[in-house]
């Protein structure tokens, strides 16, 4: 089946090449050389990416392999300036990065509603010849041509834009997590690698507070290296304020399993390790409270834990108002 969800396009775009300035010479009656009425050449169009709320998912661009912008209009007679080329605007989503293919340089990011960002901008329009008179030359027969189009192949990827990003293996209980929280209706079945794509959800708070949940589909060992999908998967969780281990009450070693995946995100990029981490113990409704105080003893010192359930609800209540707490912590300079 064909997912929906698109993170990564690469289309080739052309921006309008400006148009030629006007040689044009005034000819009126009686007097057959009136001096130079050149206009100038319009600017070529540019090719811009455009952030929007309205979209979720490069799928729209697909399949568009190539964006051509308009070319400027020559300038013509009666210092008449030719038409400026139309731009050309791609709408994107929010958290998206413009990178050049060829040399890898970042072009720019889009995250906010109504940003605009020019990947290959419009060539100047040229000079007409009412430009260049002077007193020694009062009829000059030349004009500047128009600047050229600029051609180049862009990659555009989505990063999520969230305030918290789920990070755990496959079958973690991270989507049943989000479906409890919030509406977001993830799919979900008991088998690894049932989220191939992410998941946005919001979670309402109180006084009609809310904050933005993403779950990233499950990280394997290697990721980082670009083991399954592990690049495409990691990238997602770039932008979020607070990184949230879930780690299932299953796992035969919780410590472990956490250090293996905090050294996945360290290998991709150290930075992440600059956020703000939660570690919460999933599917804790098959435990007792022995159990629960057992296992307890054995998880990281180093981080807030918490042991939940979305099926009972246990503790649900406590790690939003945890998520929520650490998302107003004043920031330290």
């Amino acid at each position: 089946m064909t997912s929906n969800f698109v993170d990564y396009v690469k289309i080739f775009v052309r921006s309008g090449k400006g148009g030629a300035g006007s040689a044009h010479l005034l000819r009126v009656k009686y007097n057959a050389k009136a001096g130079p009425d050149g206009g100038d050449g319009g600017r070529g169009g540019h090719v811009i990416l455009k952030g929007s709320t309205q979209r979720w998912t490069l799928l729209h661009l697909k399949y568009t392999k190539h964006v051509f912008a308009c070319d400027g209009g020559n300038g013509g007679e009666n210092l008449r300036t030719g038409a400026q080329g139309d731009d050309s605007v791609l709408e994107v989503p929010l958290g998206c990065v413009c990178r050049d293919a060829d040399t890898g340089e970042t072009i720019g990011e889009v995250t906010e509603d109504g940003q605009q960002l020019i990947i290959a901008r419009g060539g100047r329009g040229g000079l007409g010849n009412d430009h260049f008179k002077s007193p020694t030359n009062r009829t000059p027969r030349y004009a500047q041509p128009g600047e050229p189009a600029v051609e180049r192949t862009i990659i555009i990827e989505l990063k999520m834009l969230a305030d918290v990003g789920l990070v755990g293996f496959p079958n973690a209980g991270k989507s049943t997590f989000l479906s409890v929280v919030s509406a977001a209706r993830p799919q979900i079945a008991d088998y690894p690698f049932t989220t191939l794509v992410p998941n946005l959800g919001i979670v309402k708070y109180h006084d009609d507070q809310s904050f933005c949940i993403a779950d990233i589909p499950g990280i394997i060992e290697g990721a980082s290296e670009g083991k399954g999908l592990g690049l495409r998967f990691l990238r997602h969780i770039e932008r979020n304020s607070i990184l949230l281990f879930m780690v299932s009450c299953e796992s035969l070693d919780i410590k472990k399993e956490y250090k293996i995946l905090l050294n996945e995100l360290k290998r991709y990029n150290p930075e992440l390790l600059d956020k703000q981490r939660i570690l919460a113990v999933t599917k804790c409704d098959m435990l007792d409270d022995t159990m629960r105080r057992q296992l307890q003893k054995t998880l990281p010192r180093t981080i807030p834990t918490i042991m939940i359930s979305a099926v009972s609800g246990l503790n649900i209540t406590e790690i939003k108002d945890l998520i929520f707490a650490k998302l107003n912590e004043p920031q330290s300079l």
